[in-house]
């Protein structure tokens, strides 16, 4: 299984680059409208969704198949709520978001669990993890923040994710390959 991560790091670094590019539109469009951030935010859902199902057919997740597609599953039920209901209002759309970060960090956590079986110290996974709850629980506790605080709350969330991934996937790219036999 590691051989088979070790040979699509890719993956993860592509899903890491998706996350850092949602963070920097986020970051250069403070003042989009909300229905907007819903549709925008829906989207990076949607890719992060079948990305995670896309690691859990092809088994590059180092997690069981289940947990992945169990993380799919739910960020792409959670990018349909946003593209079915545009007209959420920010509370609604804000424990969504909450919620969705929670649980799929969770599911990285779980993750990072496994992945540490195959591989040392390996932690930036769970650090994503850990990043993905802390953003959530943030969210739970104050949903009437102002929509610009929050578009720079979920800015920095990504780009901080999406960094953690990418250099985990560069971490396992230049691992020697001979651990992998």
């Amino acid at each position: 299984m590691l051989d088979f991560v070790a040979k699509n790091w890719w993956l993860l670094v592509l899903r890491g680059l998706c996350s850092i590019v949602f963070g920097v539109l986020a970051f250069a469009w403070p003042h989009v409208t909300l229905g907007a951030l819903v549709f925008l935010w829906g989207g990076y859902a949607f890719v992060g969704g079948i990305l995670a199902l896309g690691a859990a057919v092809t088994g590059t997740g180092g997690a069981p198949w289940w947990v992945l597609t169990l993380e799919g599953l739910v960020s792409i039920a959670a990018a349909a709520g946003a593209f079915f209901f545009p007209g959420l209002t920010a509370v609604v759309l804000l424990y969504l978001i909450a919620a969705w970060a929670i649980v799929t960090g969770i599911f990285e956590i779980v993750e990072a669990i496994q992945l540490r079986k195959v591989i040392e110290n390996e932690w930036w996974l769970a650090l994503a993890g850990i990043a993905s709850v802390a953003f959530g629980v943030v969210l739970l506790m104050s949903p009437a923040g102002g929509a610009l605080a929050v578009v720079w709350l979920i800015a920095s969330y990504a780009v901080v994710f999406g960094v953690l991934l990418v250099a985990l996937g560069l971490r396992v790219r230049s691992m020697p390959k001979a651990r992998f036999a």
